[in-house]
């Protein structure tokens, strides 16, 4: 009998988590039963995904530069990555706005349902803490984004998956070293990071052997803990608006692979599926990042000169789904309290949040951090904050799995770009996490 693929394996355990979790809120013990007895199971695969990223990070990055031999190639691929993630995230807030000023959510939004989501939201511990964070942020110099990206112990660093940008600049500075004294006496470092890049992927592709079951565990326990359906069904068109976005960018994501990569889009949306099943179930790309390395790699063929640089710093940095987001929550809340926007506004929130995608964690809820920041950058009353962020603290969470998708699929479309551009994309090395069991047994 023929194996089930992956990602079949893994939408099967989502649809029952769903199913699952709505029986559960049915009974009185329900709810306890998921968070004591099921959502674990999801939390350690979770932990499992962040204890490997890291590693990960760092054996691949180094094996990646040092396989380079020539510095410039780097500095082509460096430059290529950061100019294509600005665009793409431009791309995404632009069709944001575009959707949320033609359908214009906010106006159907009553007087009544704003009072109830400001009462059962605004003081909301999740949503003072948002604010708290986006003020101090706020608050830091212009440089600071570049200051907290150099670490001042590698060690440190390396304990705390939200200073991967501290990793990243670490490795790079590594492999860049490496190159620099020369093939002889690197080899014998370079002959590490590479094994211990190899064993990080069988470690994923361990990992992976439990993530159906993960993904059920999961899901179930985002059900039980979802909020008043009434709240959420008056939020449905400010929903459907975000989401429908999204899709637009997976369509652009898969017309750029078509054009550009003359590459199937279907068969690169299908690839990637496993890493965009998880990217939905937690919400975070950091804890995505080795899935999508390794099925970028081994089932998309791109080198691992590209993907090692591109995706640990896009997980980081590039947040198109996230961006496109802000743009429409932001118009929305100003819809729904009455806030005119000039196109002046609208042009401060393209570039603040594309600034703020750089600066913020790849981790579930830092998008509403980002949103603050945006809103503070239109002159939005502070006043009205709390407010504002109530009005889709109800559906934030739903929608940032959403849109984790998108900064999982864009991560992946960069790569097999960048990778063409340099002539680094390949054909695919698919790599099961039992190649070599008879050799141990």
């Amino acid at each position: 009998m023929r194996k089930l693929e992956l990602h079949w394996q893994i939408l099967i355990g989502m649809l029952l988590g769903i199913v699952f979790g709505f029986v559960m809120t049915q009974v009185d013990w329900g709810k306890g039963f998921v968070s004591d007895w099921i959502q674990p199971l999801g939390t350690i695969f979770v932990k499992l995904l962040k204890l490997i990223a890291i590693p990960l990070i760092i054996a691949s990055l180094v094996k990646g530069i040092s396989d380079l031999k020539d510095i410039s190639k780097f500095r082509n691929i460096g430059l290529r990555t950061i100019g294509i993630y600005i665009l793409t995230t431009v791309v995404a807030i632009s069709i944001g706005l575009i959707l949320v000023n033609t359908l214009q959510p906010g106006n159907g939004i009553s007087e009544e349902t704003v009072t109830k989501l400001t009462e059962t939201y605004a003081t909301d511990s999740g949503v003072t803490s948002k604010i708290a964070e986006a003020t101090r942020q706020k608050d830091s110099g212009p440089l600071q984004f570049l200051e907290d990206m150099v670490p001042d112990n590698a060690l440190k660093a390396m304990s705390d998956n939200g200073l991967m940008l501290q990793v990243i600049f670490f490795t790079i500075f590594l492999g860049i070293s490496m190159l620099l004294i020369g093939e002889e006496r690197a080899k014998p470092l370079k002959d590490f990071f590479d094994s211990l890049n190899d064993v990080v992927l069988k470690m994923v592709d361990l990992i992976m052997l439990s993530a159906p079951y993960a993904v059920f565990a999961l899901l179930a326990g985002v059900v039980v803990s979802s909020s008043d359906p009434d709240l959420l069904l008056a939020l449905l068109k400010y929903a459907g608006v975000v989401v429908g976005g999204l899709f637009v960018m997976i369509v652009f994501y898969s017309v750029v692979v078509s054009v550009y990569t003359k590459k199937n889009p279907f068969w690169f949306l299908k690839e990637m599926s496993p890493a965009q099943l998880l990217a939905f179930s937690t919400s975070s790309s950091a804890a995505t990042l080795p899935v999508t390395m390794e099925r970028v790699e081994e089932h998309i063929g791109v080198d691992k000169e590209v993907s090692s640089f591109v995706l640990p710093v896009g997980a980081t940095i590039n947040m198109d789904g996230t961006s496109l987001y802000q743009g429409v929550a932001a118009v929305f809340i100003s819809q729904a309290l009455g806030f005119d926007l000039t196109f002046g506004d609208q042009l401060t929130i393209v570039l603040t949040a594309l600034l703020a995608s750089i600066g913020s964690a790849a981790v579930p809820g830092a998008g509403m951090v980002m949103l603050v920041i945006v809103l503070e950058s239109i002159g939005f009353p502070a006043d009205k904050l709390a407010i504002g962020l109530a009005l889709i603290f109800a559906v934030d969470r739903p929608l940032d799995m959403c849109r984790t998708i998108v900064n999982v699929t864009g991560d992946a479309m960069v790569s097999m770009v960048v990778a063409k551009s340099v002539g680094k994309l390949g054909e695919p090395n698919i790599k099961e996490w039992d190649d070599h069991l008879d050799e141990v047994k």
